[in-house]
């Protein structure tokens, strides 16, 4: 079987349409589908059937195609063994990152990417929601993800590399009634305003848990992905806010963050990876570099 073909079945299981995958790999829909028909001829056995006005794989073909991805493993393995052999790891390496990730890691890593001739990081900043993070790793090699647990995406078939583990402290305007406080519990919150983050974002289990904990409604004012928004609505005594540690102590002199008593409130912080780019010279060093850089701010911010 042709390898190039494998890997558009390989698309089609991973992004769910012919035409998602003759956007993804620069083809037109006609030439994909032309494809996949030659390598169902040479399977002989029918690999997609159609269902209302698209095609899905049939069991067969959801075997080939993890098939595929055991070649482009292979493959990468081994073109991997001989870059080691021949040439430092060179090339570019496409990152996304949420933005808080991209503001505590991404000047280090950069600074040290920069020290391997050769080797460059094109990295961008997305804001999607917790189960949206593996579908950036179809379009970048190295994803940089949060999340409200260590093992968030099970069975997407990718390599998790964990990085770091972020307090989540509950932020104050500097002269409220609490801001003198070392610690906070729940109930010391009940009654206040929110600014919150939109459904399904890392931090929003923090106050269905303090909802929980005090059996009282958490009463948000306004929903916001930019942390910078939030800071500032605090800051100006609009509202009080869950924010993470590392990035937004200090970040502002009309702010407090106090830590939550009774909740673990922290977020886990990874690098997702599909398993074929995970093998590059390359996309590993990147890798090592980006976990050296996530010690470091721990190290220095004095983590969990």
């Amino acid at each position: 079987m042709d390898v190039k073909r494998l890997e558009l079945l390989r698309e089609l299981a991973e992004r769910g349409s012919v035409a998602a995958v003759a956007r993804a790999t620069h083809r037109t829909p006609s030439a994909v589908s032309q494809q996949l028909k030659v390598l169902e001829r040479e399977a002989g056995v029918a690999l997609t059937e159609r269902v209302g006005r698209g095609i899905v794989l049939t069991g067969s073909g959801r075997v080939l195609a993890q098939t595929a991805t055991d070649v482009a493993v292979a493959l990468e393995r081994a073109q991997a063994v001989w870059d080691d052999f021949v040439a430092t790891p060179q090339g570019e390496v496409t990152l996304a990152t949420f933005p808080t990730g991209g503001q505590m890691l991404l000047p280090g890593l950069l600074r040290t990417v920069a020290e391997t001739p050769g080797l460059v990081v094109v990295a961008s900043d997305h804001d999607p929601s917790i189960r949206e993070f593996p579908e950036l790793a179809a379009d970048h090699d190295v994803v940089i993800a949060h999340s409200s647990d260590d093992k968030p995406w099970p069975g997407r078939g990718l390599v998790t590399v964990p990085l770091l583990t972020e307090p989540l402290d509950i932020a104050l305007p500097a002269d409220h009634r609490l801001a003198g406080r070392a610690s906070l519990a729940p109930g010391d919150l009940e009654g206040e305003n929110w600014i919150g983050v939109p459904h399904d974002f890392p931090f929003e289990w923090v106050y269905r848990e303090i909802e929980r904990v005090t059996g009282s409604p958490v009463r948000v004012a306004q929903r916001f992905s930019d942390t910078k928004v939030t800071e500032s609505l605090v800051g100006a005594g609009l509202g009080i806010a869950v924010l993470p540690r590392f990035t937004a102590r200090d970040a502002r002199d009309d702010m407090v963050l106090i830590p939550l008593e009774s909740i673990r409130a922290v977020r886990w912080v990874s690098a997702l990876l599909r398993r074929d780019r995970a093998e590059r010279p390359s996309v590993r060093r990147v890798v090592d570099a980006l976990r050296a850089e996530a010690s470091r701010v721990a190290a220095v911010h004095g983590g969990v």
